[in-house]
């Protein structure tokens, strides 16, 4: 399971790495393909992986850690405390790395934030029936975006809680500053829910053959379901793809699903790719899944070094090289390259982060 967390957030690296320092090529969307070239698109497009794996595999390890500490009264504890941690992560440190400002005029709702909120609603959800809790994760998933259709205007009563739960957009905070629902939530709440419900599959007395099938089974009729429902091009998807003058520009069209808020067909695309990365590491070249697990271990403090690591080097080369404003690389080739060299220090970071954690008594270490 780190392992496979560990893949997710390189991939994450390099699409931060891309946010900060591509910025002689920044575009609203990286995935519009009007302006958006095939290297860049597929650059991001990697890139969807990270968060709905991530949500995932937290409600997964929500289960192991009840598991392990008394059940789900422990689980429920764990993931209701934790989440209240992630949401004032989020307006704190996680703000500030990526701004260096104490006061942004903006505030980013992101991927903490709806990891953090989906916890504490998943603290409760923990207390259903395993079958009721997979109905209504899946009903999340795939329903959705029967909701699209729904939209509130600045100053209905409504509005402030529709664009938390399936809206992103913007709203004014009372003292003048905005905030921004990068992540809205809905969707997010029934992916971790299918997380913890298949904990199960991970007991002690499950044979290691028996949970890959489990995976492998999960992952297939993932994708099956998403080429059936891209194959429709109606519903699951609020981009219709269509044919390009070429057979890549036609794949790049079909690949071209919504994040924000993930559509179900994103959503089945990814999460079936992530259940047959998963499967493949219970028997993959345990040196390779080693390694990446190092990362995967401890996952919040790669989280916010790389952040700070990345703007950081942005500041300095600026600073040195008398760049007004932030520092571009040339091309997407160099996006991965600068991606990898910083991996190597938050790889040896992350290893002495968790050595640590595992010897210390400081429980606060690990939230981390």
């Amino acid at each position: 399971m780190d392992g496979l967390r560990g893949l997710v957030m390189l991939l994450m690296l390099v699409d931060h790495t891309r946010e900060l320092f591509f910025y002689h090529a920044q575009v609203a969307d990286p995935m519009d393909l009007d302006v958006t070239g095939p290297a860049l698109f597929f650059t991001r497009l990697t890139s969807h992986l990270c968060a709905p794996v991530f949500v995932a595999l937290t409600g997964l390890s929500a289960w192991l850690y009840g598991t392990a500490h008394g059940g789900t009264a422990a689980a429920s504890a764990f993931l209701f405390k934790r989440g209240l941690f992630l949401v004032v992560l989020e307006l704190t440190l996680v703000s500030f790395a990526w701004s260096f400002d104490p006061t942004p005029d903006i505030v980013y709702l992101q991927v903490i934030w709806a990891i953090g909120v989906s916890m504490i609603v998943l603290a409760a959800l923990v207390h259903l029936p395993r079958s009721v809790l997979i109905a209504v994760g899946s009903a999340i998933m795939l329903g959705h975006n029967l909701l699209d259709p729904v939209a509130f205007a600045p100053g209905d009563a409504g509005y402030v809680p529709w664009a938390i739960l399936h809206d992103r957009t913007m709203m004014d905070l009372p003292w003048g500053g905005r905030l921004r629902t990068s992540y809205p939530l809905l969707p997010w709440i029934g992916v971790i829910a299918l997380g913890y419900a298949i904990g199960p599959w991970f007991a002690r007395t499950v044979e290691p053959a028996r949970r890959e099938r489990l995976l492998v089974a999960t992952g297939l009729v993932s994708l099956l379901g998403f080429v059936v429902l891209r194959s429709i091009n109606g519903y699951g998807e609020p981009r219709a793809w269509q044919i390009g003058d070429t057979p890549l520009a036609t794949a790049m069209s079909v690949l071209n699903l919504t994040k924000y808020p993930p559509s179900a067909d994103f959503l089945l695309a990814t999460l079936g790719l992530g259940a047959l990365l998963l499967a493949g590491m219970e028997r993959g070249q345990r040196r390779l899944v080693t390694t990446l697990a190092v990362f995967g271990g401890a996952p919040l403090f790669f989280y916010l070094l790389h952040i700070y690591l990345l703007h950081g080097i942005n500041r300095l080369v600026g600073a040195f090289s008398g760049t007004s404003g932030w520092v571009s690389v040339p091309g997407v080739w160099a996006i991965w390259l600068l991606a990898a060299a910083v991996a190597v220090p938050c790889w040896f970071a992350c290893r002495r982060f968790a050595a640590l954690k595992r010897t210390s008594d400081q429980r606060w270490l690990r939230y981390f």
